[in-house]
């Protein structure tokens, strides 16, 4: 028999769904739309049992927070397709071989969907990962197989649960398991692979998708760094920076990780930023409003991180205080110029601290930057709108945002990834749609082909080279 969840099970899930696809034939504009209801429905009806789950898998994770980032954040994608889809389906006309379009040939783009979809989340945001990505693979067309993190499984279970009564298999449905589970879930021949996660395990996912030729999208991560130009308002630059930290107790992948400011505004940045961050949370162990660190595998990374920083001689600032063993909610720390060899230089934290370089000038800091790998998020505050657009020019990353932080994957009309090493490929918007899509090319021949009467057909005359060769120019 074949064991729930194995290699072979996954398989006999994603050729069912395959054969389906086949069967089906084309999928029209309204079963796409339906489908997308389902899910908005299911979030709708579902929102207290997964927000609770939720809770359970974190420890202590706020309600609110589980509410506004993957309850509404996946209702804001599903809704944004859903309503703009239709726009997104049109062929594309493109212009015609020559000469052939004077007598009637014509071209276009056909946009249909690659048929069966593999989605990887993770547990920092255990819906939006896979819902989100969704929504764009339900627009175009396509079903889909979802595979929620083993970190948040009481999260899985609901979510499986819900869809189980709500959908046909053979259009969207999960499965449950562990990291060999994911491993198994990533060598299947899918039409296309969605994957939210770390570096390191995108890589692997990445080599597993290769020995089927599967495209992938990989939204991974990096360390998002922050330039506060000179002429940036502080006190706004820490609020916005200690806000969007904050959010999941800086377990998100676009959280700011290293600040860049100058030497001169240092001290003003690290007071102002502890003083929002207080004001926040008053207190850490027990704090209801504090999301905890997801294991203790996490927790003891995140401290071991701070405590290597300070064994190295980096300054240490702390905001708040733990007490040990009462849960895994950890106070806000700021680690200022770190060597470069330290772990939580060269590591992402995905926690509640951030690393604080100093600058003389911001060129040198975009040097530093642009030495490493490309970041999923890049920040820049300042009013000085001519080194604005030099940093957009002279760095790459995913996205950015400007005077604020975390705030351009809400972009649902643009797209959302990340470039190098943190990821590749994109959902959100039309852009989304095209990724999950097929653009197929179409010619359509004219109602005379010329050619032999031209002398362009064997035998050739003696016309048809010099006309070949006065086609060789320049402009």
């Amino acid at each position: 028999m074949t064991q729930p969840h194995s290699f072979d099970y996954i398989a006999q899930l994603q050729q069912a769904q395959k054969q389906a696809f086949i069967v089906q034939g084309a999928v029209s504009a309204d079963l796409r739309q339906q489908r997308l209801q389902q899910v908005i429905d299911l979030l709708v009806e579902c929102q207290d049992e997964l927000c609770a789950a939720m809770g359970e898998d974190f420890g202590g994770r706020p309600v609110e927070f589980s509410l506004a980032n993957d309850v509404l954040g996946s209702l804001a994608s599903l809704k944004h397709a859903r309503d703009h889809f239709r726009e997104w389906l049109a062929d594309s006309p493109r212009e015609s071989v020559k000469p052939f379009d004077m007598f009637g040939a014509t071209a276009w783009v056909k946009y249909q969907p690659k048929g069966v979809v593999g989605i990887i989340g993770t547990w920092n945001a255990p819906l939006f990962t896979l819902l989100s990505p969704l929504a764009c693979v339900f627009a175009a067309g396509n079903s889909a197989v979802l595979k929620p993190s083993e970190i948040a499984p009481r999260t899985a279970s609901v979510l499986a649960a819900a869809i189980a009564k709500r959908f046909d298999p053979a259009v969207l449905t999960v499965v449950q398991g562990d990291a060999g589970v994911s491993a198994a879930f990533a060598e299947q021949a899918w039409d296309h692979l969605v994957f939210t996660g770390s570096i390191p395990v995108g890589k692997s996912i990445m080599a597993a998708a290769a020995k089927n030729l599967v495209p992938v999208t990989l939204e991974l991560g990096g360390k998002s760094p922050v330039l506060i130009g000179e002429s940036a308002d502080i006190a706004n630059a820490a609020e916005r920076i200690a806000v969007g930290k904050a959010l999941n107790s800086g377990q998100l992948c676009v959280a700011p990780d290293t600040l860049w400011v100058h030497e001169s505004q240092l001290e003003a940045l690290i007071a102002k930023i502890g003083e929002v961050y207080a004001g926040m949370y008053p207190s850490t162990t027990g704090n209801r409003d504090m999301t905890p660190i997801v294991n203790d595998r996490h927790y003891a990374r995140i401290a071991g991180y701070v405590q290597d920083a300070k064994d190295c001689g980096a300054r240490v600032v702390q905001v708040g205080e733990v007490e040990a063993g009462q849960d895994r909610r950890l106070p806000f720390t700021l680690v200022v110029n770190p060597p470069a060899d330290a772990q939580i230089s060269q590591q992402e934290i995905f926690g509640p601290a951030v690393v604080v370089r100093t600058f003389q000038h911001i060129k040198d800091a975009v040097g530093q930057i642009n030495a490493g790998d490309r970041p999923l998020a890049l920040y820049y505050f300042g009013t000085d709108e001519a080194e604005r657009n030099w940093v957009l020019d002279n760095t790459l990353s995913g996205g950015v945002s400007i005077n604020d932080v975390t705030m351009h994957p809400a972009l649902h009309e643009a797209p959302f990834g990340g470039v190098g090493a943190s990821g590749m490929g994109h959902y959100h918007g039309r852009e989304g749609f095209l990724q999950f899509s097929h653009a197929r090319s179409v010619y359509n021949a004219g109602g005379h082909d010329p050619r032999r009467e031209w002398g362009m057909l064997p035998p050739y005359g003696e016309h048809f080279l010099p006309m070949l060769k006065g086609n060789v120019t320049s402009v």
